[in-house]
């Protein structure tokens, strides 16, 4: 089989949950726990249900791109998805419905995981660990990227947040958030392998490179680089020789490829529930609008790359192409024709954009089966040289790291130290990573968003707002973030 098969189980999926889930109304599969969880069956059934909201953080990556200076919002007007738009210019509230929508999914993922944990002691069966040991690498990921977008959570392990559960569980400090990920981690690595017999299954290297980027967000520098380092030197992972067949649908999970969001072209997305599609949705919302020429589908003009971030490749770097689609010369030398949305600026992010021969049913724009690449070992060498570097442990090798990706893009190797080195590594995580999700947190996280972000105010935009919704429904009771 292709990848881990989300969709194999869809039909199951389908009945058993809701694809509404949120903080205070997440759907357990069986009203009566004594109906699950009686056999090896039962529990990889649900853990295939804890994998399903992984394909929703479609929006993670899109709006974490957009609220950095790499792209802009774009699409079809400055009211097409306001909550976009709003991210983008840094004016956002705690009524934005794509916020919303990363609270709520990210919360129905870890109460998923927790449905798991609640029952993990029912029924005993070999390799019972390895379950928990997915289940718990997942949970670490939905709650990392809570705490990422909104600090101080909700928090809950080991059982699920039923209903009126929100009255008693107050917001936790995300300190306390971070040892339960690092925990959770920390039991994934021990008890998983390198290499599953099925791809697209969390790994012990997947564990470990997570466990490594949660440290890095919290400045534990020494801990952060000897897990990434031992994922460099002990794992099956390397760089690939070719940069710029990284992103297409025919090179998914390689070996570069450390975790992959696994994606397909199935049925069964719609405006009213993107959530539900099976595929990347971020892909036809980077598409080129109203495209018609060779390679590529046409897509919603969102997400569009800024003249900066083009400047910000040296000369002679071979991913330029391969990260950004410059749309003017493209047309220049194909013939192909296309429509200007809002915020124009004659570049898409070529990464993620759909394909011609993607896909064999759904809609495009929709469905598109591309993986996202979460995790890539490239990110991974260059987390480790940030951490050797910034945590005073050792340039040299922190060079090494550096330069390992560097010469696979055809540049010049860096030999500078200390604060230069600094800046070279987060010059080359922008460039390395553009496309991809990761730069309005590098920013956060080091301090450096007010400098490089049009309207981001110190003291309120590290952090999103906390959806008022949810603040309601909880009796108001959760202090909303700082400035909103």
């Amino acid at each position: 089989m292709k990848k881990l098969n989300i969709k194999f189980f869809a039909i199951l999926l389908l009945v058993a949950f809701s694809c509404s889930d949120d903080f205070v109304n997440v759907d357990s599969p069986f009203e009566n726990s004594e109906d699950f969880f009686n056999s090896e069956e039962d529990y990889q059934s649900a853990l295939i249900g804890a994998y399903d909201p992984l394909q929703s953080t479609y929006l993670n990556v899109l709006l974490g791109e957009i609220a950095s200076d790499n792209t802009l919002a774009g699409g079809e007007s400055a009211i097409d998805v306001p909550g976009i738009q709003e991210v983008d210019d840094m004016i956002h509230t705690p009524i934005n419905q794509q916020l919303r929508d990363i609270w709520s999914w990210m919360y129905g993922g870890v109460n998923r995981t927790n449905f798991i944990m609640e029952f993990k002691d029912k029924t005993d069966f070999p390799n019972k660990n390895a379950v928990l040991a997915q289940t718990r690498f997942l949970r670490a990921y939905y709650y990392f990227e809570l705490v990422k977008w909104f600090g101080d959570v909700p928090f809950k392990v080991d059982a699920r947040i039923q209903f009126g559960d929100q009255f008693s569980i107050p917001r936790t400090p995300k300190a306390e958030v971070y040892a339960q990920i690092e925990e959770d981690l920390i039991f994934a690595a021990a008890n998983l392998p390198y290499i599953q017999p099925q791809t697209g299954r969390i790994t012990k290297g997947a564990a470990q490179a997570l466990l490594g980027k949660a440290y890095l967000y919290q400045n534990k520098f020494t801990q952060a680089a000897t897990v990434l380092e031992d994922l460099i030197n002990n794992g099956p992972h390397d760089l690939i020789a070719d940069y710029s067949t990284m992103f297409e649908n025919d090179n998914e999970n390689n070996i570069e490829s450390v975790f992959e969001v696994q994606y397909t072209d199935l049925e069964g997305a719609g405006f009213g529930c993107l959530q539900c599609s099976e595929g990347n949705v971020a892909v036809g919302f980077n598409g080129i609008r109203n495209y018609t020429g060779p390679l590529f589908e046409s897509g919603f003009s969102f997400n569009v790359p800024t003249q900066e971030v083009v400047d910000a490749f040296e000369p002679g770097d071979v991913r330029l192409e391969t990260a950004i689609l410059d749309i003017d010369q493209w047309a220049a030398d194909t013939g192909a024709t296309f429509s200007i949305g809002f915020e124009h600026t004659g570049y898409f992010n070529r990464k993620y954009i759909s394909r011609q021969g993607d896909l064999n049913t759904g809609d495009a724009n929709l469905t598109n089966p591309n993986n996202y690449r979460s995790i890539r070992f490239a990110d991974v060498l260059l987390m480790a040289a940030e951490a050797l570097n910034r945590g005073g442990i050792d340039d040299g090798r922190a060079q090494l790291y550096l330069n390992r990706v560097r010469t696979r893009a055809m540049l010049p190797e860096v030999m500078a130290t200390g604060t230069t080195l600094t800046n070279a590594i987060y010059q080359e995580r922008r460039v390395e990573l553009v496309g991809e999700g990761h730069h309005f947190f590098d920013l956060v996280r080091t301090g450096r968003a007010a400098a490089e972000i049009d309207g981001f105010q110190a003291g309120k935009h590290e952090l999103f707002p906390i959806p008022s919704i949810e603040i309601q429904l909880a009796g108001n009771q959760w202090e909303q973030n700082p400035g909103y």
